[in-house]
Parts: C-alpha cells; sequence; structure tokens
C-alpha cells in the first residue's frame, strides 16, 4: 500500500501533549516542516485535536496530533482538555512539550503518570532553549528543544523515531491463514448500504494483503456464491464474507470449506479475538429492559436498512427473545462509564487504529461490560459461530 493512501487507521499516531503557551503547536510546526498548526502568545489557540498524516523519517507514515493545553480553564476549556485526555486512547507515542522558561508543572506530572499507567512510551521535550538555561536532560526520553531556531528539532524527531520497538511482532489481517497460491473467495453484497463505485476499507486491506501473500482473493456478490463455487476447480482455502450476509451465506457454502468474515477478522487485527468471542454469549442471557450500546468507529450516513440501527437490532431482538433498549455511538464517542450497559456491540473497527480498539475493550472488560463486535454477534445470532471460527481453532474452544 502506498504511504500517502496508507489509512488513518493503519498509520503510528504520535501526539504532541502540554500546557497552554508551552509551544506545542511550534513544536508540531518544527517536527513536521509545516505550518499545520495556528501559533499564537494568546493561551488557548488550539481548541480541539489537530490530526494531520503525513511521512515522518525514518519512521514512514504517521498520524500527528496537536492537542489543546492541559490546564484549560473554564467550562468550556474543562471539554477541552476531556477532548486532549481522550487523544490518549489512540496514541503510539506522547510529546510532553514544556515551557523550558517555566518548567515543569503539577499537571505535566500527572500526564506523565497517565503516560506510565497507560504504557504509552513518551519524551518530555523542554522548549524554549534559546530564552533561557532550559533544564538538562535527566534520561535519554528528555531533550531540550527551540521551535524558533529548530535546535534540537533533528534530534528530536530521531528520538521519536526510537520509541518504535523495531523488531516487534506485526499482527497480520489474513497473511498468516493462507500460503502462496491460496484461492480466497470473498462475498461482497452490493445492496442499498453498499457504497457507490468503491469496497469499504476491509474489503480492500483483505484483497491487498491476499496480494501480497501470493494468493488469489476471487470475489463476488452473494447472489453469486454458488455460481463462483462451481466455476473454481476445487473448494477455495476459505470464504470470507460481510457480515450482514453471515445467514444466507453459510447456507450455501458447503461444511468443509472454512467460512468467516471480515469483520471476525479485524477483531483479530486490531484487538483480542477471545475477547469479543466471550461477549457474544452475553447476548444468550439478555433480559427485557437490558440496555445494548452499539458503537461504531466511524460517521457516515444511515441508510434505510442500516446494519448498525436497523439490521443488527433486530437480529438480537429475534435471537434474545425479549425488548431491549438500544443507544448509539460513533467516531470518537464512547462512554468511559459503560455501569449502565448489559453488552457492548463494537463495529469491526476498521478505522480505529489498534491501540483505540484495546482501549476500548479494556475498560469495558474492568468494568465488567460484555463486549463483541458486528461479525462475532451476527455469528452468534445466526448459529453458526462455531463454525465461523474454524480457522482459529484456539478461540473456537472457548465454545465448548
Amino acid at each position: 500500500m502506498s504511504l500517502n493512501t496508507t489509512p488513518s487507521s493503519e498509520r503510528l499516531h504520535i501526539a504532541f501533549f502540554g500546557r497552554r503557551n508551552a509551544g506545542k503547536s511550534s513544536i508540531v510546526n518544527a517536527v513536521t516542516g509545516q505550518k499545520l498548526a495556528v501559533v499564537s502568545d494568546v493561551k488557548g489557540t488550539t481548541t480541539d485535536p489537530v490530526y494531520k498524516a503525513m511521512e515522518l523519517l525514518p519512521l514512514g507514515p504517521v498520524m500527528i496530533v496537536d492537542t489543546a493545553g492541559i490546564d484549560d480553564e473554564g467550562e468550556l476549556g474543562a471539554m477541552r482538555v476531556e477532548k486532549t485526555l481522550a487523544v490518549l486512547a489512540k496514541t503510539d507515542i506522547a510529546v510532553l512539550v514544556i515551557d523550558g522558561t517555566a518548567g515543569k508543572s503539577a499537571e505535566d506530572e500527572a500526564l506523565t503518570e497517565e503516560f506510565r499507567k497507560r504504557k504509552i512510551p513518551y519524551i518530555t521535550a523542554y522548549n524554549k532553549s534559546d530564552l533561557c538555561d532550559a533544564p538538562k536532560a535527566g534520561s535519554i526520553h528528555e531533550i531540550c528543544v527551540s521551535a524558533k531556531t529548530g535546535a534540537g528539532i533533528t534530534e528530536l524527531k530521531e528520538l521519536i523515531a526510537k520509541q518504535v520497538k523495531q523488531d516487534a511482532p506485526q499482527k497480520a489481517l489474513i497473511a498468516d491463514l493462507i500460503t502462496e497460491g491460496d484461492v480466497l473467495m470473498l462475498v461482497i453484497p452490493i445492496d442499498e448500504s453498499a457504497p457507490k463505485g468503491r469496497l469499504i476499507l476491509p474489503q480492500q486491506q483483505v484483497i491487498r494483503e491476499a496480494l501480497e501473500a501470493g494468493a488469489m482473493p476471487i470475489c463476488c456478490r452473494d447472489t453469486e456464491i454458488t455460481q463462483t463455487l462451481a466455476k473454481l476447480a476445487q473448494p477455495p482455502r476459505m470464504v470470507i464474507t460481510d457480515s450482514q450476509a453471515f445467514g444466507r451465506v453459510s447456507k450455501l457454502v458447503p461444511s468443509g470449506i472454512p467460512l468467516t468474515s471480515f469483520s471476525i477478522l479485524f477483531a483479530r487485527y486490531k484487538g483480542d479475538l477471545e475477547t469479543v468471542v466471550r461477549g457474544a454469549a452475553a447476548l444468550d442471557f439478555l433480559k427485557d429492559g437490558d440496555k445494548v450500546l452499539i458503537s461504531e468507529g466511524c460517521t457516515h450516513h444511515r441508510q434505510c436498512n442500516d446494519i448498525g440501527t436497523v439490521k443488527l437490532p433486530n437480529w438480537v431482538k429475534q435471537h434474545a427473545g425479549c425488548e431491549l433498549e438500544f443507544v448509539w455511538t460513533s467516531g470518537t464517542e464512547f462512554p468511559r462509564d459503560l455501569s449502565e450497559y448489559a453488552l457492548i456491540i463494537h463495529c469491526g473497527a476498521c478505522m480505529l487504529p489498534p491501540k483505540e480498539v484495546q482501549f476500548r475493550q479494556g475498560i469495558a472488560g474492568e468494568q465488567g461490560i460484555p463486549m463483541t463486535n458486528y461479525g462475532t454477534a451476527i455469528a452468534h445470532c445466526h448459529g453458526i459461530l462455531k463454525r465461523s471460527l474454524e480457522l482459529f481453532p484456539e478461540t473456537a474452544r472457548i465454545l465448548q
């Protein structure tokens, strides 16, 4: 995949934090070599997190995030701080910018502790070294810089790159499940909810990774499954379907052919598959009046037969056999207090970075709220979850 077309969810998220007027935006502009953020002497110039996808050598495709000051004041200020702290959920590397003329504050100390708690690699950058004798860096994770003169900026970029573990294992979406020469059958419904003129991101990414592995993905609609299978000289290695077509597809694909969904593949790729499989079991214990949170990682125009607001709730109610209350969130909205919900059903999260998916699963786990995702929930409702996990025998044992 070309660097300049890499989806935001696949980019390393580097976020800059600090107090108002510490020089966060100036540092962001200096690091990127672009005027991405508005710079002013007025406190609180940055009000909402600013995201910019770019290439940052030697890291490659990254997402740079400039945030509002963590010491903002007043009612609006508190809301800005809340949005700043929400960025932590998707941060891979944090840069804490401190005004070298003022030194480290209580807010800076608290934020540093939050980095440690969340196990986020971080760098402390003392800015404005041109105006003062900036504190001498006390560790390999501290550096003195000047956004005005450019002093230390190259070293800061190098230090950011060093926070990435080069030998860290990379999760595969599908490459570890296939070998060169395998034929894959991808079932892609083209209905009123399908975007015009393009495939959705999960479909694109599976096709791309399959091609890179030397496999041969064959695509068809859910209305041509039987014809497609008949034209193949031998059965495909697996069939991958859009979740909403699970019921129809499972009836047409012979039992000897492994069947799964894009959503289940993404559950394994972005977070923890066992978590969403265990969460699906909660569908069997819902009762009248229970509240179910349906959360999507992106915002989009709702269709009349939308999967998240229409199809999925209907399948869940039919499976549970009771009256339920559904609540929806989308994009960056995700409640921190989940105590009112009996179950969380998340989308495949193709637009969210793995860090945020894992954070959401983490807070649900801490509060004891079961969490599953679209594909897993739909497979369970149709009684085919065990079959949809044939590619993952260790996880499938949970259902025994």
